[in-house]
């Protein structure tokens, strides 16, 4: 029990810290907004309206969430400012838990022998796509999974070398072809390889290109194909690795790949060094696509699953 206290607490310092720069925007924002201010009415509305878009939580969301302040101090008859962050906190959990029907992400899970669990990472060069998958495939191997890399982003030999390099530090295989080989290929060779030998986990990392929608989406539609001769259920997921950072950028890129691949999952990154991390409410409201990941630091450890929960309480608590 104690070591399961110590992981859980230390999750918690790392989630608390990695959004802390977002806390401090928001709330600085909110004080602001509410200086002088004894009861929630319709200036305090606007400016709640306002600090929330500038804090990358999306137009829509934001809507929503004031509509939702709006009627609670409605009902309640009167409340003060400050029990505004309580309500906050309050509205936007019941959000984010009305969205989704569980937290789906785990890095440990039931596997069946000789069909491993086949995930395929989408996202643009430079969210952090393959660091995210070295991130995983650590936590997957962590948790007692044999886990096999498919270097299928051919087309940057920066990208495979990168593969590899996280490959060493989570000490599973990578398998690669030669630069420009075709992607769907190496999905082939990875499956099968991660077939014969056992293997419970198989990331497929693929180009992160976006220029082109029509060759981005039959270029994954191959690989899909593909590993399909092998596994008839892959990929069982397809994971979209989104740049918390660039906010409403990060809004464009899920809107442009959920219209080129059935995307199944989301992971947010780069929520430590921004205070954007306001976008993860917004995804998860517009997209009703479930944020299994979250990542918080460079650090091997420093990726999370997504709890809606904790999130809200380090971000309002």
């Amino acid at each position: 029990m104690g070591i399961f206290s110590f992981f859980s607490k230390e999750k918690k310092e790392v989630l608390d810290k990695g959004l802390s720069k977002t806390k401090e925007s928001v709330f600085g924002k909110i004080a602001r907004a509410i200086v002088g201010k004894t009861e929630i009415d319709d200036e305090v509305l606007d400016n709640l309206e306002e600090v929330l878009i500038t804090s990358d939580v999306g137009v829509e969301t934001t809507l929503k969430i004031v509509e939702r302040v709006q009627a609670r101090a409605a009902r309640d008859k009167y409340m003060g400012t400050a029990e505004l962050n309580a309500l906050l906190k309050d509205e936007v959990a019941a959000l984010l838990m009305e969205n989704n029907t569980e937290d789906n992400g785990s890095f440990d899970f039931p596997t069946t022998p000789g069909q491993p669990y086949v995930i395929m990472v989408v996202g643009v060069n430079g969210v952090g796509k393959t660091t995210t998958i070295g991130k995983l495939a650590h936590q997957f191997k962590k948790a007692g999974k044999k886990v096999y890399l498919g270097a299928a982003d051919t087309f940057r030999a920066a990208a495979v070398e990168q593969l590899v390099e996280w490959g060493h530090r989570a000490d599973v295989p990578v398998i690669k072809q030669g630069m420009g080989s075709d992607p769907a290929s190496v999905a082939f060779d990875t499956l099968s390889s991660a077939v014969a030998n056992g293997a419970d986990v198989v990331i497929i990392d693929t180009a992160g290109r976006l220029h082109n929608k029509v060759g981005l989406m039959n270029e994954l539609t191959k690989i899909k194909n593909v590993m399909k001769k092998i596994l008839p259920d892959a990929p069982n997921d397809v994971l979209l690795v989104l740049d918390g950072s660039t906010g409403q950028n990060a809004f464009e890129q899920a809107k442009q790949f959920t219209k080129a691949t059935e995307v199944s999952s989301l992971a947010i990154t780069k929520l430590d060094g921004t205070a954007k991390g306001g976008v993860v409410i917004g995804i998860s409201d517009q997209f009703k696509i479930p944020v299994k990941y979250i990542g918080l630091g460079e650090g091997i450890d420093h990726l999370q699953i997504f709890n809606r929960a904790e999130f809200v309480d380090s971000l309002f608590g």
